[in-house]
């Protein structure tokens, strides 16, 4: 079949395209998750940081 006789050849084949596929799901997944919970801290400093910019 498409000229590849050998088994072992076309499991290399399946297992890469399997392989980029789930890599592929999984970064969508988990694109913007962060590890880091957002703090009481960070939330005031985003605040007084737009503050600042839009007084500019």
């Amino acid at each position: 079949m498409f000229g590849i006789d050998d088994p072992f050849v076309w499991l290399a084949y399946v297992l890469s395209i399997t392989s980029v596929i789930l890599c592929l799901i999984y970064g969508l997944f988990t694109w913007n998750k962060s590890d880091d919970p957002v703090s009481v801290e960070d939330r005031h400093w985003e605040t007084r940081e737009k503050k600042t910019e839009e007084e500019t």
